[in-house]
């Protein structure tokens, strides 16, 4: 089995879910399409499928936010407007994220043609491999997003370098996608919240694992990237997505979105000019409550949802900020090295020193 954060003797707060992973959230499946090719292809895209390819077309109460808009994250205007989200959220390098939107658009014409005769703005975002991958090569074709969607499972996702993640870097390390889950107990009731995170963010200095800025100490060396002069330290960007079975309204979803930060900040980030730090969260809870479409004929027009009552919302922050920075470690170690586009390098995370860092 691969080994994850906590397997080094990381410490984290909080209670995981049984596979430490977003998918611990019923219903929710993650799926990959990789690109690893010659010396220069280093992409692929990730599809989440907030309630599994079967719940498509039934909208979740969805929220997001934008710590730095120097990213993009399409389908965000629909989402502040109606509050729901009901398509797959795909993400993938930065040039491709126009492929994405209409390759998942494809997808849903080809297998939901009852859901193409309406309006279709799903999410697709992304972030920059530009430094490992041929980003202008066009390599990512609509083929490839209905793969990963597709491929979306149940179960515990695999991390680093696949999908969207394959050619992204995280703190001067070679990293991508990571996932984690915490159990947080409410008034009303025990819920899960996850956390996905394509990881492309934050200089060497900052990195902190575990509370201990290792970046300025013993993983101070061996970093390639902060030694371009083309591009500033901390460059990148982060997709966050929050899934919870959690009863949320839509404005409570986004206030989830808003937390993602404040794990990401006990990573060591402050957020740079240069990242695009973009962020999903949304609820399973209330099925069939939240259409948007024209009322049957015969049907209420009346919905009725129910919503964990504000007064009881901070355990579920606390699982969002927990998952997040477990999440974010979870990248990087099942990074790796990796070589791409022009022979640059990313090291991977030297497990050897964390875990010695840590023993005891």
């Amino acid at each position: 089995m691969t080994e994850r954060a906590r397997d080094l003797g990381i410490p984290f707060s909080g209670r995981p879910g049984e596979l430490n992973a977003i998918t611990d959230v019923s219903g929710v499946e993650v799926g990959y399409t990789t690109l690893i090719e010659g010396s220069d292809v280093r992409t692929g895209v990730t599809a989440i499928v907030p309630r599994g390819r079967s719940g498509i077309g039934d909208p979740c109460a969805a929220g997001w936010y934008s710590l730095n808009g120097n990213g993009e994250m399409t389908g965000t205007a629909w989402i502040e407007e109606s509050g729901t989200l009901d398509l797959p959220v795909t993400i993938t390098n930065t040039h491709a994220v126009g492929v994405a939107h209409s390759g998942t658009v494809s997808w849903i014409a080809a297998h939901r043609p009852d859901l193409a005769e309406g309006w279709l703005l799903p999410v697709a975002a992304e972030t920059w491999d530009g430094y490992l991958n041929d980003i202008n090569g066009g390599h990512v074709t609509e083929a490839h997003v209905h793969a990963a969607i597709e491929a979306a499972a149940a179960g515990t996702p695999a991390e680093g370098a696949v999908g969207g993640g394959t050619g992204m870097n995280c703190y001067g390390f070679h990293a991508g996608s990571g996932t984690a889950s915490r159990m947080a107990d409410t008034g009303s009731g025990t819920f899960t919240v996850g956390a996905f995170l394509q990881c492309n963010f934050g200089s060497r200095e900052q990195l902190v694992l575990g509370g201990i800025p290792l970046g300025r100490q013993e993983l101070a060396g061996d970093d390639p990237l902060g030694d371009l002069d083309r591009m500033a330290p901390g460059s990148g960007s982060v997709i966050g997505v929050v899934a919870t079975d959690a009863p949320l309204l839509p404005g409570q979803c986004k206030a989830l979105a808003r937390r993602v930060p404040l794990g990401l900040a006990r990573t060591g980030t402050s957020g740079s000019h240069f990242s695009g730090d973009l962020f999903l969260a949304f609820s399973t809870a209330n099925p069939a409550a939240f259409r948007t479409g024209w009322p049957a004929a015969g049907e209420t027009a009346l919905g009725r949802v129910e919503f964990l009552q504000w007064g009881q919302m901070d355990a579920v922050y606390t699982a969002v900020v927990e998952a997040v920075e477990e999440a974010v470690a979870n990248a990087l170690v099942a990074g790796g090295e990796m070589i791409g586009r022009e022979g640059n390098r990313s090291p991977g995370l030297p497990l050897d020193v964390v875990r010695e860092r840590f023993a005891g």
